[in-house]
């Protein structure tokens, strides 16, 4: 238990420092704006209930807000994204439900299966943040285009730190 609430603290810290200290530094452009720090409410355990997700997506939204200075824009997206998420792995669960003591990652259900995940919730998130940013549909197909190419961004990301941070311990084939 205390493993796992130390994990937590470190994935919590590492990711928005890596989002406020280096991504939110790179100017690819205004259409690529990648946040990886969702990455955080992706992988938390199966097991983590509800209003506890919802609690740390608010945690974790609050304090992007504070130091983008975007006053509740990336709080609304991220409790959102954690909002949908336990509707999403009963959308995708695998035939046999999920197996104990396993978390959403790449190493324990494959690539296709957290490709299908980290999409539909990156994308919720993107698009949420982005038309709430505008606040307007005037501009719909060049703020779909941003949500498209920063959601694109974020999932590569998302993808290849599941890569890089976690060998891989054998996929559980359900």
């Amino acid at each position: 238990m205390a493993n796992n609430l130390f994990r937590g603290i470190l994935a919590f810290v590492t990711l928005l420092l890596v989002q406020i200290l280096i991504l939110d530094n790179l100017q690819i452009s205004s259409y690529a704006v990648p946040f990886l720090y969702v990455l955080f409410i992706l992988i938390l355990p199966f097991e983590t209930p509800g209003w506890l997700l919802l609690i740390l997506a608010f945690i974790l939204g609050f304090t992007m807000d504070m130091f983008e200075h975007t006053y509740g824009i990336h709080t609304a997206a991220t409790v959102l994204m954690a909002w949908m998420r336990p509707g999403v792995l009963r959308l995708i669960a695998p035939q046999n439900g999920y197996a104990p003591n396993t978390e959403p990652r790449i190493y324990y259900y494959g690539f296709s299966w957290f490709l299908k995940y980290s999409v539909i919730l990156v994308f919720v998130h993107h698009a949420f943040l982005f038309y709430f940013e505008v606040f307007t549909f005037h501009h719909f197909f060049s703020t779909f285009l941003r949500v498209l190419i920063s959601a694109s961004f974020t999932v590569l990301l998302v993808i290849l730190s599941q890569f890089s941070v976690h060998k891989s311990k054998g996929v559980v084939r359900r």
